[in-house]
C-alpha cells in the first residue's frame, strides 16, 4: 500500500534549492515572470501553491477548486518538488499526462535551471496496453498471422519502430490507426504477460517503465492506472502478499479529481464478457499451434468453451445498452445448466492445460486466466453484496456481432476509498476547476468518503463578467417534450448566425444530437462536424483549422477539450445534464441514498449535473483573451427550485434572457 517516502528516492538537492520560496517563484518579478515573457501574477496560483505545501508538510488531505486560468499545474508541481517526497500525480486523461511530461516539466526545468545545471527526476506511466510487447512481436516475426495488406504494412512499421524506440509507447506511432486490430495482438496486456520468466523480460518496455518509476521522484499516471494499482494492492493485501504497479509514494495529487468516483467504481468492480472468453480461447489456440502442442483433447476443450460461452451469453436477459440484472436468482433457476456448463468448460480447459507435459511458460498464464474467469462468473451470478449493483451492457461488435458484458459495480465507493486509500496515505490533494457545488465540497466528500480534509475555493484569473455572456431563452418548451427539438433547432440557427458559427453544440444524448443536426443540415451556411463521423482527435483538429465551423457532440466533448481564441466563440448546451435515471448504477445510488434517509435528487443527482454543466461551459473561456456566448436551452434553471444551485455554482458570467443583449455582445443588429 502507499507508504511514506522515507524508503523512496528524494528529489535531488539542487532541484529543491533551485525552487527557492514559493513567493520568489510566483511573485510579480519572480522566477516565473523572468522565464515567461507573457506571465501575469495570479494571486490564486500562489494561494493554491501555499495550500498544497501546507498539506504536504502537515500530512493532511486537501480539496481545492482552482478556476480555469489559475495555473494549477505549476501551483502543485512547485510544492511537490520542495517537499522531498516521492509524489504520484494522477490526471484525468493520457493527454493531460503528456502535457505535464512534455510541456510543463520541461518549462519548469528551464525556469529552475536556466543554465542547464540540473534536472527534475520525473517519469510517466500508462496502462500496459499502451506499450509494445517485444515477445509478441518476435513470435509474430517467426509465425506471421496477419490479415490483409493494411496489417502487413502496420506490422512493418511497428517492427522498424521497435528497433529505435526507448519507451515502446504507441503514442510515438502517429501513423498507427486508433482502432488498429494488429496493435491489440502486440500490446503488453497483463493477461498474456509472463513476467520475469519471459525471454524478453530484461529488455521489456514494461520492465523499463517500472525501473524508471523506481528511480523517479515524481511519477505521472492517469486515474485508470492509479486505481488499477490500488485495486491490485487491495486484492493482494487481502491475500497477505501486497503487490502493485506503482512503487511506494508519500503523496498523491489528483488533477481532474471530479472523475474519481466513476473511475474508482470501475476498478473496484468486476466485469466479464463473451469477448474476454473468446480472447482466452484464441490465445490458447494460437500459442499451442505455434508451439506444435495443440492436441485433440485441447481442441475439444476450446471448442466446448466457445460453444458454452455462446449459449450462456445468448440466454442472458435481453435489452439495449446498459440495464440492471436484478433477477439473477430467477435467471439461475431457469438457466442453471448453461451457467454450470460454462463453468465446467472453463474447468475442463484448465485441467487439460494443467496436465500438459513440458509446457511453455505462457500456459501457466492461461490456467490462471481460466480460473479467474470462472471465479468472476460465479461472483457475478451468485454474490449478494448489498453495496454492489449487477448489470448488463450490450455493445455492437464487428461483423454484426453482439458483445455482452456482465458487470458488478460498487454503489458507494466512499467506504472502499476510506479504507484502501485515505486512511493509508499521508497527503492527497484533490483539484479540479469543477469540484465545488454551491461554493462547497460536501458532495465530493460524501461520494468519495473523504472525511478530514482542508478546503480551498479559488476564483479564476479570468474576468468572466466581461468575457462571457450566459443566455437562457425564457420561452422554449421543456426539453423532455416532443415540441422541444424543432424550437431548439430554430433558436440554435439564430444563435449561430449571431456568432458566425465558431461553436460547440453539446447534447446529453445521441438521439437529440442527431435529430437537431439533421434539422440544421443544409440550413446553415457554416461547416458542420458531427461526433461519430471521425475520431474525436481528428474532429477537433478539423474544427480548429476550419473557419466558422460548428461541432455537434455529446459527453466526450464536455471535458478535456481545449480550443483557444475566436475559433470557439459559443458553447450551446441542450439541457441540464442530469444522468440518465434508468442507468443501473445511477438508479442503485439513488435508491441507496433514499433508503438511508437522504434526498437523492438534491444530494446526488443535482450536484452531479452541476459539475457536468460546469465542465461543458468550461470549454469556452480558456485564456484571458477568449470571449463568447454560453447558452443553456433548458429554462428549468430559471423556473425550478433546484435551478438556484446551478446558478450559484457557475462563475459570475454576465447573464441574460434577452436575445438582443446577445446580439449587442457580438455587435450584431
Amino acid at each position: 500500500m502507499p507508504a511514506s517516502s522515507s524508503s523512496s528516492s528524494f528529489p535531488s538537492p539542487n532541484a529543491s534549492a533551485a525552487v527557492g520560496s514559493l513567493y520568489q517563484f510566483f511573485a510579480p518579478a519572480g522566477v516565473l515572470a523572468k522565464t515567461h515573457p507573457a506571465y501575469e501574477f495570479r494571486r490564486g496560483q500562489l494561494q493554491m501553491a501555499q495550500a498544497v505545501e501546507e498539506a504536504l508538510a502537515e500530512k493532511r488531505h486537501l480539496i481545492v477548486e482552482a478556476g480555469t486560468g489559475t495555473g494549477k499545474t505549476l501551483a502543485y508541481l512547485l510544492p511537490v518538488i520542495r517537499s522531498g517526497k516521492r509524489v504520484v500525480i494522477s490526471t484525468g486523461t493520457k493527454n493531460l499526462q503528456e502535457q505535464l511530461f512534455y510541456k510543463d516539466i520541461p518549462f519548469l526545468e528551464q525556469a529552475l535551471f536556466p543554465n542547464g545545471e540540473g534536472r527534475l527526476n520525473v517519469c510517466y506511466m500508462k496502462g500496459r496496453n499502451n506499450y509494445l510487447c517485444k515477445k509478441k512481436l518476435y513470435d509474430l516475426t517467426d509465425q506471421p498471422v496477419l490479415s490483409g495488406l493494411e496489417e502487413i504494412e502496420q506490422y512493418r512499421a511497428i517492427a522498424a519502430w521497435e528497433k529505435t524506440t526507448h519507451t515502446g509507447d504507441r503514442m510515438e506511432l502517429a501513423e498507427l490507426p486508433e482502432a488498429s486490430a494488429l496493435w491489440h495482438k502486440l500490446d503488453a496486456r497483463s493477461d498474456t504477460c509472463l513476467g520475469q520468466k519471459c525471454s524478453a523480460f530484461e529488455t521489456c518496455f514494461i520492465t523499463e517503465m517500472h525501473r524508471r518509476a523506481m528511480e523517479s521522484d515524481i511519477i505521472i499516471v492517469n486515474h485508470h492506472l492509479f486505481f488499477a494499482d490500488l485495486a491490485i494492492k487491495k486484492e493482494t493485501e487481502d491475500a497477505g502478499n501486497v503487490a502493485g504497479i506503482l512503487p511506494e509514494y508519500g503523496a498523491v495529487i489528483f488533477d481532474e479529481a471530479h472523475e474519481l468516483e466513476d473511475v474508482a467504481g470501475s476498478y473496484f468492480g468486476i466485469g466479464l464478457s463473451n469477448v474476454r472468453v473468446e480472447e482466452l480461447a484464441r490465445d490458447v489456440e494460437g500459442s499451442l499451434q505455434r508451439n506444435r502442442m495443440y492436441t485433440p483433447a485441447l481442441s475439444g476443450a476450446i471448442k466446448s468453451l466457445r460453444e458454452r460461452s455462446q449459449f450462456f451469453f445468448s440466454v442472458l436477459p435481453p435489452g439495449d445498452g446498459r440495464f440492471a440484472f436484478e433477477n439473477r436468482r430467477e435467471f439461475l433457476e431457469e438457466n442453471g445448466e448453461e451457467f454450470l456448463s460454462l463453468t465446467r468448460a472453463l474447468a475442463r480447459l484448465g485441467a487439460e492445460l494443467e496436465k500438459m507435459p513440458q509446457k511453455p511458460e505462457e500456459v501457466f498464464n492461461f490456467e490462471r486466466r481460466a480460473q479467474e474467469i470462472q471465479t468472476h462468473l460465479m461472483f457475478l451470478l451468485e454474490d449478494d453484496n448489498p453495496n454492489t449493483v449487477f448489470w448488463i451492457e450490450r455493445r455492437r461488435g464487428g461483423r454484426e456481432r453482439n458483445n455482452v458484458f456482465l458487470q458488478a459495480t460498487p454503489i458507494d465507493v466512499g467506504p472502499i476509498l476510506r479504507e484502501a486509500l485515505w486512511s493509508k496515505l499521508d497527503t492527497a490533494v484533490l483539484t479540479s476547476a469543477t469540484l465545488a457545488v454551491g461554493g462547497g465540497f460536501a458532495y465530493a466528500r460524501r461520494r468519495l468518503g473523504l472525511e478530514h480534509a482542508s478546503e480551498v475555493v479559488l476564483p479564476s484569473h479570468f474576468d468572466y463578467e466581461s468575457q462571457a455572456i450566459f443566455y437562457v431563452p425564457p420561452d422554449l418548451p421543456d426539453p423532455r417534450t416532443p415540441q422541444f427539438a424543432a424550437k431548439a433547432a430554430d433558436l440554435i440557427r439564430r444563435l449561430l448566425e449571431i456568432t458566425r458559427g465558431r461553436a460547440f453544440v453539446l447534447f446529453t444524448s445521441y438521439a437529440q444530437m442527431n435529430e437537431i443536426y439533421q434539422r440544421l443540415l443544409g440550413e446553415l451556411e457554416f461547416p458542420m462536424f458531427l461526433q461519430g463521423d471521425a475520431p474525436k482527435s481528428a474532429l477537433l483538429e478539423e474544427f480548429r483549422l476550419t473557419p466558422n465551423a460548428v461541432l455537434f457532440g455529446t459527453s466526450s466533448f464536455w471535458q478535456g477539450v481545449d480550443v483557444q481564441g475566436e475559433q470557439l466563440s459559443a458553447v450551446i448546451v441542450d439541457r441540464l445534464p442530469f444522468a440518465v435515471p434508468s442507468d443501473p448504477v445511477v438508479a442503485s445510488r439513488v435508491k441507496a441514498i433514499d433508503a438511508e434517509g437522504g434526498n437523492a435528487f438534491f444530494d446526488y443527482q443535482v450536484p452531479a449535473a452541476v459539475i457536468t454543466l460546469k465542465q461543458g461551459f468550461g470549454r469556452l473561456i480558456r485564456s484571458l483573451h477568449d470571449r463568447g456566448l454560453l447558452t443553456l436551452l433548458d429554462n428549468r434553471i430559471l423556473k425550478k427550485q433546484y435551478g438556484r444551485v446551478f446558478v450559484e455554482s457557475l462563475p459570475n458570467y454576465q447573464r441574460t434572457t434577452d436575445l438582443k443583449k446577445v446580439e449587442a455582445f457580438f455587435g450584431v443588429g
